[in-house]
């Protein structure tokens, strides 16, 4: 059985998220589809399971 996200971990996961995007979009050369595509796919990864959890609430 899984443990359930707090909602002090869904604000700490959604800000590292954030702080990455910041970083990868400020240092790229060029913001193009590979880039933009692998911002779309971590955020997926990252957001599917939060939202599962705050469903479960």
């Amino acid at each position: 059985m899984k443990r359930q996200f707090s909602r002090f971990q869904i604000v700490c996961i959604t800000l590292l998220w954030a702080a990455l995007c910041y970083i990868v979009l400020t240092t790229a050369e060029r913001i193009d589809g590979p880039i933009i595509l692998t911002l779309v796919i971590s955020a997926a990864l990252v957001f599917i399971p939060v939202i599962k959890a705050l469903k479960r609430k």
